[in-house]
């Protein structure tokens, strides 16, 4: 009944095609320079991806640690 729709469902022949055009779209000089560019934004990607779960974590801690002095005011 329900079709399985892949977002990015893609094959080697369609890979080797999108490599192909970027090809010739940057150059082969400017290739280098935009893989590092972007592994560099991946890296920061996960970095803040991270980052916000700790900040989760943290309010979480904090959160909780609220409810007990309210559920046992005096009691730390």
């Amino acid at each position: 009944m329900f079709e399985h729709v892949a977002l990015l469902d893609l094959g080697t022949p369609e890979l080797v095609l999108i490599l192909l055009i970027v090809l010739v779209l940057f150059g082969g000089k400017k290739l280098p320079e935009l893989s590092r560019s972007l592994g560099t934004s991946v890296r920061e990607l996960k970095s803040g991806v991270n980052e916000a779960k700790g900040v989760k974590e943290d309010f979480r801690t904090q959160v909780s640690q609220t409810a007990a002095s309210i559920d046992h005011p005096g009691q730390e």
